[in-house]
């Protein structure tokens, strides 16, 4: 009777030990498989805040301490109906300077670029495929369409092309979440001058 005692003891305490070991193991698992992050959405909203997604893409209010994001238009691309500032476009392009107001337009040689609406709207990435994303991300061309424009600066696309599709696709899962804002923004404006001169 002891020895079969001893012996329900040593099987349990095994069941113990295993059962708590599978549990310590899946979330380091799921964790690894999300950058440390507890989920795909979690990690994808790490990349796009600490890589300065917003901004650009996300408009700007006046707060004490100068603009901040404004978190009720998040992601949500340049205001459709500001209007450009009464500016010399002509001798900011013909000198090779960039310039901007708001963060979420800018002007230079390139003529004028407008941050995209990033939201899960119609007038943002609603109908967007995880895909067109990565493929928008890596080789630079608007929506991930091939045969698209190309990007205009300041869109960082050289840099992004180096994230990984696990890394895209969490960014994608991310955007996906946040809330959508109805947000028309303007296609770009080519330049009004020649471009600066090769020195």
């Amino acid at each position: 009777m002891q020895k079969r005692n001893l012996l329900y003891a040593a099987l349990l305490s095994a069941a113990v030990f295993l059962f708590s070991k599978c549990n310590d193991q899946k979330p380091a698992a799921i964790a690894a498989n999300f950058g440390g992050y507890e989920s795909q959405v979690k990690w994808g909203e790490h990349l796009v805040l600490s890589g300065g997604c917003g901004d650009c893409h996300t408009p700007k209010k006046m707060g004490p301490m100068g603009p901040v994001d404004d978190s009720a238009l998040l992601l949500s691309g340049h205001p459709a109906q500001m209007p450009l500032p009464d500016i010399d476009r002509k001798m900011l392009e013909q000198k090779g300077i960039a310039a901007t107001q708001t963060l979420t337009f800018w002007i230079g040689p390139w003529g004028v670029s407008y941050a995209a609406n990033l939201t899960p709207d119609s007038t943002g990435v609603l109908a967007w495929t995880e895909e067109q994303f990565i493929n928008c991300l890596r080789t630079g061309v608007s929506k991930g369409i091939t045969g698209n424009r190309r990007l205009l600066p300041p869109m960082p696309w050289n840099s992004t092309r180096h994230l990984t599709d696990d890394e895209l696709k969490a960014m994608f899962a991310y955007i996906k979440t946040i809330k959508p804002v109805k947000n028309v923004v303007p296609q770009p404006l080519p330049p009004v001058a020649p471009p600066p001169a090769a020195k």
